[in-house]
């Protein structure tokens, strides 16, 4: 017998993030969540050794039966086929040129076809297609913005890495005017003070008017990464994510005006499912198991 559930995964550089997905209602299952540190410095039957033992874990949670496994994983990595490319990273070098597929499987007792893959950056828009604020999109991008600037572009069903982070755009990259350190940067050159974040500096603006003037300026710059981006995908939505979507009602606004003066009004909503949005991008790699 067939279930319509599926176990996504989120590998980071120093975790592993899993839970069961149930793919008809799109949600995650509740209480199936593990999220669980793992050296990615160490040696490679370790670290297969400690995700497979958070799999197993959170596969104790499901029906019997379910045996599917959706993952995101950095770049670079042969998602086909499961193979890791990654060197020099400062994570997994151990694993470079390993079947993933192949050992995890083994680990877990399970075939290597029950496994599939996904580049961890397209992970984001993959989910919030599925199941969140990009739902019933055929064509679609994303940006996570927050401590860096993350991009992805959505077609024919998957999403995948669009590395916008690394646009030439005025005397630097798009990620330096697009990012977290962009706004303390910013801030202590209007203000001389330091804030952490952009969760600090929106809890000043009560006292300090110039905040918004920084809010309007990351719109207008947003605006014109995002123009670009617009132009070469055709997408038929603009999914923003990441911490500084929290403060979206500072640059929404001016960001939505400034792309109709451009002739672009298509709609650029809110993501909506946080840190679910990759576990359960991950796990819809399996979506038609909610037909089985």
């Amino acid at each position: 017998m067939k279930h319509s559930t599926a176990l996504g995964i989120d590998i980071g550089g120093s975790h592993i993030t899993a839970a069961l997905v149930d793919l008809e209602t799109r949600s995650i299952i509740e209480g199936s969540w593990n999220r669980t540190r793992v050296n990615s410095h160490g040696e490679a039957a370790d670290i297969i050794a400690a995700w497979a033992t958070v799999i197993n874990e959170v596969f104790s949670h499901a029906p019997a039966g379910v045996k599917h496994i959706g993952i995101g994983m950095p770049g670079p990595f042969d998602y086909e086929q499961g193979i890791s490319l990654m060197k020099g990273q400062d994570k997994f070098d151990a694993l470079y040129q390993l079947n993933i597929k192949q050992l995890l499987a083994a680990q877990l007792d399970i075939l290597p076809e029950q496994i599939r893959f996904i580049n961890d950056a397209g992970c984001f828009l993959q989910g919030e297609v599925f199941s969140g604020a990009g739902r019933n999109y055929q064509r679609g991008i994303g940006l996570t913005l927050g401590t860096g600037l993350g991009s992805a572009w959505y077609h024919d069903g998957v999403a995948k890495d669009a590395n916008r982070w690394c646009t030439p755009f005025k005397d630097g990259i798009a990620e330096d005017y697009l990012s977290t350190r962009w706004f303390v940067k910013r801030y202590q050159e209007i203000s001389g003070e330091t804030v952490a974040d952009v969760k600090a500096l929106v809890a000043r603006m009560p006292a300090d008017s110039r905040i918004q003037e920084l809010f309007n300026e990351f719109a207008v710059n947003l605006a014109v990464v995002l123009a670009d981006f617009v132009r070469d995908e055709q997408p038929e939505v603009i999914v923003v994510g990441g911490n500084i979507a929290n403060a979206s009602d500072l640059f929404f606004p001016l960001l939505k005006a400034q792309l109709q003066q451009q002739q672009i009004t298509i709609p650029v909503v809110k993501a909506t499912l946080g840190e679910a949005a990759a576990l359960i991008g991950a796990a819809s790699l399996w979506h038609e198991l909610e037909k089985a």
